[in-house]
C-alpha cells in the first residue's frame, strides 16, 4: 500500500523486518519443541536462541541469487548461528514457516483492526446519544418519506458495527492456525507432536488437515470479513455524502481552518474524506475477489496464491485500518445541522405527513381508496411548487374538514407520533 494511506501501527506489521521476525519466531518455536521431545540437543536450542538473527538486506542479496526467499532467510540466519544452525528447519517445508508466520501477522493485524472497530463503535454510539431526539426526514428511493431522528439513523450504523465486532472475533479463531507438517502435509519427516507444541507456544491451533499449505478458504474468509467491513464504512460514507449536498446540507464533514475545497472555486466544502472511503471500499472488494480465487490450488499445493497475498493481504489490512481511523475521526467531528433538517422535513407544507392524514380519514370511516385519493390529490398539488402547502390545501378541502376537526388534523402533523416507539431500538443498543 502506498505511504499516503499507511499508518505506522498497521504498516509496521507488514514490513520485511516484521515478516522475517515472525519466520524466526516460528523456527525457534519448532526447535524448542524438537528439543522437548528429544529430537535435538537442548544446548543447541539455547545456542540458536542466543545467536539467531537476520539482516533484511543480506536476505534479499542471497535471494537474488538462489531465487527462494525461505532458503535465503535460513542461509542468513545460519551465518549468525554457526554449527547449531543444522538443527533449524529439520523435517520442515517452506510453507510450514510461511503459513504459520503469516497466521501470526494476520492475528496481529486483526487485533489492531478490532481495537479500532471498538473506537468507531464508541464514536457512533456517542453521536447517536447526542442526536437521539434530533428530528429529520427519512428517505426511501432518495425521496422524502416520514420523520425519523438522526440518532435513529446512527443506531442502524451502530448495530451494523456491533455485528462486525462479532464477525471479527470469529475470524480471529479461524485464522489463528498453524502447520508444521512437512512436505505435502504427511508428517513423514516430523513428529505431529512438534506441530502441536509449536502452535501451542505461538498461540495458534494446529490445522486439522494441512496439505503442505493451510487451505486458503481461511484467508478468503479473512479478506471477505475486511471487505464486508469496508462495505459498511462505504454505506456510512455515502450517506454523509448525500446529506452534505448543498441542496440538503443536513450534515457536513468538519472543515478545518486553512483547508481548501477547490483550486478553482473558493466556496467549495467537499466531502473528500467520505469519497476517499468509498473508493477504498472498492479496493477491499477487489482484494476479496483475489483471495477467493486463491482457494483453488493445484493438488496439495502450488504458489499461485503467494504473489497475490504479498500484495493483497498487507494492502487490505492497511486499508481497513486507515478506513477505521478515518471514519472514527469523521464521525466524532461531524457537523450536524438540526435547523436544516427541520426545514427539509417541512418543505411543501409537510407532505411527509400524508400517511397520518390518510389513516386518520380511514379511522373516521372513509375507505382506504377514497382517503388515499383525497390525500394524494392535495399532496401532488403542493409538490414541487414554491408556494405549495399541503397542510393548507387539506384545511381547505371539504372532504377533509367534514371528517377531521382542526385539532385532529394538527395531530397528524406532529412528528413525535413517528418517534414514539424508537425507544425500543435505543434500548436494544444501549443508547
Amino acid at each position: 500500500m502506498i505511504e499516503r494511506y499507511t499508518l505506522p501501527e498497521m504498516g509496521d506489521l507488514w514490513t520485511d523486518h516484521y515478516k522475517f521476525k515472525t519466520w524466526l519466531q516460528v523456527e525457534i518455536a519448532v526447535c524448542e519443541a524438537q528439543a522437548e521431545l528429544g529430537y535435538i540437543p537442548q544446548e543447541a536450542v539455547e545456542e540458536i536462541k542466543a545467536k539467531a538473527n537476520f539482516d533484511v538486506d543480506r536476505i534479499l542479496e542471497i535471494e537474488a541469487k538462489v531465487r527462494h526467499d525461505v532458503i535465503a532467510f535460513l542461509t542468513n540466519v545460519n551465518e549468525y548461528v554457526g554449527d547449531a544452525g543444522r538443527y533449524i528447519h529439520l523435517g520442515m517445508t517452506s510453507s510450514d514457516v510461511l503459513d504459520t508466520a503469516l497466521a501470526l501477522q494476520m492475528v496481529a493485524s486483526l487485533e489492531v483492526i478490532m481495537t479500532h472497530v471498538e473506537a468507531l463503535i464508541q464514536a457512533i454510539r456517542y453521536q447517536a446519544q447526542q442526536h437521539r431526539n434530533t428530528v429529520m426526514i427519512g428517505r426511501s428511493h432518495g425521496i422524502h418519506a416520514e420523520p425519523i431522528t438522526f440518532g435513529f439513523k446512527l443506531a442502524g450504523w451502530l448495530a451494523e458495527m456491533l455485528r462486525h465486532r462479532d464477525r471479527l472475533c470469529a475470524l480471529r479463531k479461524s485464522i489463528a492456525v498453524g502447520q508444521i507438517s512437512g512436505a505435502v502435509g504427511t508428517y513423514a519427516n516430523i513428529d505431529p507432536r512438534i506441530e502441536a507444541l509449536t502452535c501451542q507456544n505461538l498461540g495458534l491451533e494446529p490445522d486439522a488437515a494441512s496439505t503442505q499449505v493451510i487451505s486458503r478458504d481461511r484467508h478468503a474468509d479473512f479478506m471477505n470479513g475486511l471487505a464486508l467491513l469496508g462495505a459498511s464504512i462505504e454505506r456510512f460514507a455515502v450517506e454523509i455524502r448525500n446529506l452534505q449536498r448543498t441542496d440538503v446540507l443536513e450534515v457536513e464533514e468538519f472543515f478545518s481552518k486553512g483547508q481548501k475545497g477547490s483550486s478553482a472555486m473558493p466556496h467549495k466544502r467537499n466531502p473528500i474524506r467520505s469519497e476517499r472511503l468509498t473508493g477504498m471500499a472498492r479496493l477491499l472488494r477487489g482484494y476479496a475477489t483475489a483471495a477467493l480465487e486463491n482457494v483453488a490450488l493445484w493438488h496439495e499445493r502450488d504458489i499461485s496464491h503467494s504473489s497475490v497475498e504479498r500484495v493483497a493481504l498487507p494492502d487490505a489490512c492497511i486499508l481497513a485500518h486507515f478506513m477505521l481511523v478515518e471514519t472514527t475521526d469523521l464521525i466524532r467531528n461531524l457537523l450536524v445541522y438540526p435547523e436544516n433538517m427541520a426545514r427539509n422535513m417541512n418543505v411543501y407544507g409537510g407532505v411527509v405527513f400524508s400517511q397520518r392524514v390518510m389513516l386518520a380519514l380511514v379511522q373516521k370511516g372513509l375507505s382506504r381508496e377514497d382517503a388515499y385519493a383525497i390525500v394524494q390529490s392535495c399532496a401532488h398539488q403542493a409538490w414541487n411548487r414554491e408556494d405549495g402547502n399541503f397542510r393548507k390545501l387539506l384545511s381547505e378541502d371539504q372532504r377533509v374538514t367534514q371528517t377531521l376537526s382542526p385539532a385532529e388534523l394538527d395531530e397528524c402533523f406532529d412528528p413525535q407520533v413517528h418517534l414514539k416507539n424508537l425507544d425500543q431500538v435505543y434500548q436494544r443498543l444501549g443508547i
